[in-house]
């Protein structure tokens, strides 16, 4: 049998003491790059997203088990290990797996980990090449640092829900947030990026580094083109439905059996939709380009929606897919699931879990030619590594029993 080429980060470890989904989510990436990432959680209850259900998987009994799909949403690929960091012992267990470690991931409520001794210096005394990243909600400084934040807090407190949602004064008005937890994932991506630049630069200098990611901060940046349009503009965004900002025509449309979406990204686009509606006049004069198209949408989209309204999504789809502009109908989650696109691309697979079922999971997308990842493996149960990791650490049997019997693993 040949061996599998080694993943890119293969030999690098993650101590993950992070919960609930931002900082999770840059281990999941780190894992499926390779890296070995030891997850701890608090024993007896773990990360708190085993709980947020249902639904909760079954096992083979056919029983609900206590792991929630949020949880086996982000933490694929890594082992578990209890571990009580308010006990002396458990300081020492975190510490011993800290000297080893690459990365520390943590998002705790900032000065949490400084009086538990587990803070960035103290443990990079011990590992002075580790990178550790810490991941909250306002950052390590600032009015609010000390604060909780969730995903929802900061969709509406970075300006997400101001420009998302429909218009007020139309049905259906008013601030909206996005239907998945965006500023945790985006924060996640972050933080895995992040981490990535310092070990980069560990290799050139031997320095480890202390990493400050918050989701507001995240938040902001990812207002990207809306910010700037204000920034150079000094006008205030707007929410505005489905509709592109910018861009136009990109908005819902209704077909005779449903409805589709246009997204059409340049003038030659335009002209070609407006071929295949049969107007191709309409691609001349006012909305010949995509500055006019913006200013004058009240116009145009009535026109297109009044064309549209005559064709099936089926026919729309196809005909535009020929002509080269970008139109799609919109899926449900089980229909973009099983899109064939999606399927031929190796998005939906599964793995065997310790309940005895095959736990469904969406792959990472991430594809690389000379380093292919691995499928991921399922999400641990809580403390499923336990005793293995410790004894990986030097810990006796009789030591590791003693510590189960306490509470402390």
């Amino acid at each position: 049998m040949t061996t599998p080429p080694a993943r890119p980060l293969s030999g690098i470890r993650v101590l993950d003491l992070s919960r609930i989904l931002a900082a999770p989510w840059a281990g999941q990436i780190l894992a499926d790059l390779g890296a070995e990432v030891i997850k701890v959680e608090r024993p007896g209850s773990g990360d708190d997203t085993r709980t947020w259900g249902p639904p909760f998987l079954r096992g083979a009994d056919g029983a609900p088990s206590r792991e929630a799909g949020y949880y086996l949403a982000v933490n694929a690929g890594k082992e578990s290990i209890t571990v009580g960091i308010d006990t002396p012992e458990g300081q020492e267990i975190v510490r011993r797996l800290a000297a080893e470690a690459d990365i520390v991931l943590e998002n705790y409520k900032v000065g949490t980990l400084r009086r538990y001794g587990l803070d960035a210096d103290a443990l990079r005394a011990l590992n002075p090449r580790l990178i550790y990243c810490s991941v909250t909600g306002f950052g390590q400084d600032g009015p609010r640092a000390e604060q909780p934040a969730y995903d929802f807090l900061i969709q509406a407190m970075g300006g997400l829900m101001s420009v998302t949602g429909e218009r007020d004064g139309r049905p259906g008005g008013g601030p909206q947030k996005v239907g998945i937890p965006i500023v945790d994932l985006m924060t996640g991506m972050y933080a895995a990026v992040a981490v990535l630049a310092a070990l980069h630069r560990r290799d050139a200098t031997g320095e480890g580094e202390t990493i400050d990611i918050a989701m507001l901060d995240v938040q902001v940046a990812s207002l990207a083109n809306q910010a700037m349009n204000h920034l150079i503009s000094g006008r205030t965004p707007q929410r505005n439905g489905n509709a592109h900002p910018n861009i136009q025509p990109q908005d819902v449309y209704h077909c005779a059996d449903g409805d589709v979406i246009l997204v059409v990204g340049n003038d030659r686009q335009f002209a070609k939709l407006c071929e295949v509606l049969g107007h191709p006049d309409w691609a001349e004069g006012e909305w010949a380009t995509n500055a006019g198209r913006v200013e004058r949408i009240d116009a145009l989209s009535p026109r297109l929606q009044a064309a549209i309204g005559a064709w099936t999504r089926a026919d729309l789809v196809a005909a535009l897919d020929a002509a080269g502009v970008p139109c799609g109908a919109i899926n449900s989650v089980p229909e973009a699931l099983g899109d064939p696109q999606v399927r031929a691309r190796g998005m939906v697979g599964a793995a065997p879990h310790p309940l005895g079922v095959d736990v469904p999971l969406v792959a990472s997308p991430m594809r690389f030619a000379r380093a292919p990842l691995h499928p991921r493996t399922a999400p641990p149960m809580l403390g499923q590594h336990s005793r293995a990791i410790l004894a990986r650490l030097g810990y006796g049997r009789d030591e590791i029993e003693d510590l189960v019997v306490r509470g402390v693993v």
